[in-house]
């Protein structure tokens, strides 16, 4: 972990923190909630001793990035970020170079978008976890997700601003972070209202060492958990201004992994979508769709040696 670098690189009002290492094609991880840079560790090491060069950011709201106006959600689209990530490149490449994009979670989501306004700045694709989103632009997700899965659902609880916040400082951020990253049942996640903290009892998942979570708890007490929450709380906006993306396909060469049991896996209609040919209509770019068993959400920390080698093998053919 030594080798990696760090930066911070004033953009888009932000002073953005970057970890790197490594020389050779540029390769951009985006990290998803509640994660930092430092989710990539394991392929970042990886990459870099095959040739390429990782970079990882902490994004918008998140770690050792500043500048992001926490108390205005509206400045966490889809498209405040996806800027972030097109001046960031312009700051560390050339320009008119393509680069290879990993995403998870949020930065899965993220870098879906990212291929599908500017695919002329990505060369190829592996994302993880979320598949490509099919959401309407006169569809509240908020409100769809609030309708199936009730107000304690987490989506529904981080519209509330202040009030989680405060259940998260009730509980204490490294208790929240090992109920979160311990999770494995393939179902919804939630985070009642006044919940007792033995709700939130887990223990750390093997994959996670007492370092590692050190680490985390470290950067989101430092920073809080809004800058996380606030991507969900500007989800409906995000969608309001994608109308004029409706229909559009991503052109970018693109793998696809899963854990079985990853939540976002059993959400209503996901496997359908997956496995059914809707996907593919929607990506038709898309290569290869990799189920590994036995793996939950975190599926780059938890089966850390078998997406490295998806990643390298899959980038290597371009």
């Amino acid at each position: 972990m030594d080798k990696i670098e760090h930066r911070n690189i004033p953009i888009n009002g932000l002073n953005m923190h970057v970890a790197e290492i490594g020389k050779g094609p540029l390769v951009l991880f985006l990290h998803g909630f509640p994660e930092l840079w430092y989710s990539w560790r394991h392929q970042m090491l990886f990459l870099a001793e095959r040739g390429f060069r990782a970079v990882a950011p902490d994004m918008r709201g998140y770690g050792d990035t500043t500048g992001a106006p926490l108390h205005e959600p509206s400045k966490f689209t889809i498209f405040h970020v996806v800027g972030d990530l097109i001046l960031l490149l312009d700051a560390i490449g050339n320009e008119d170079d393509k680069v290879f994009v990993v995403g998870h979670d949020w930065g899965a989501m993220i870098a879906w978008m990212l291929c599908l306004y500017r695919p002329d700045r990505v060369k190829a694709l592996v994302n993880l976890s979320v598949a490509f989103p099919r959401i309407h632009p006169q569809t509240s997700f908020v409100e769809a997700s609030r309708r199936l899965f009730g107000d304690d659902y987490y989506i529904s609880r981080f519209q509330e601003p202040g009030e989680i916040e405060a259940d998260f400082a009730r509980i204490g951020a490294k208790e929240i972070l090992k109920y979160v990253f311990a999770f494995r049942t393939p179902g919804p996640l939630f985070f009642p209202k006044n919940a007792d903290p033995s709700y939130y009892a887990a223990d750390r998942p093997p994959w996670l060492t007492e370092e590692d979570l050190g680490y985390y708890a470290s950067k989101f007490q430092q920073s809080g958990f809004t800058g996380g929450v606030n991507y969900y709380r500007a989800l409906d906006l995000s969608w309001e201004l994608h109308g004029a993306f409706v229909g559009a396909k991503i052109v970018v060469p693109t793998k696809f992994i899963v854990g079985d049991l990853d939540l976002t896996y059993h959400m209503p209609g996901v496997q359908d979508f997956i496995h059914k040919g809707e996907f593919q209509k929607h990506v038709p770019s898309l290569k290869e769709v990799v189920v590994i068993e036995g793996a939950a959400h975190f599926i780059n920390q938890e089966r850390a040696d078998d997406i490295n080698q998806h990643i390298h093998d899959f980038l290597t053919q371009f």
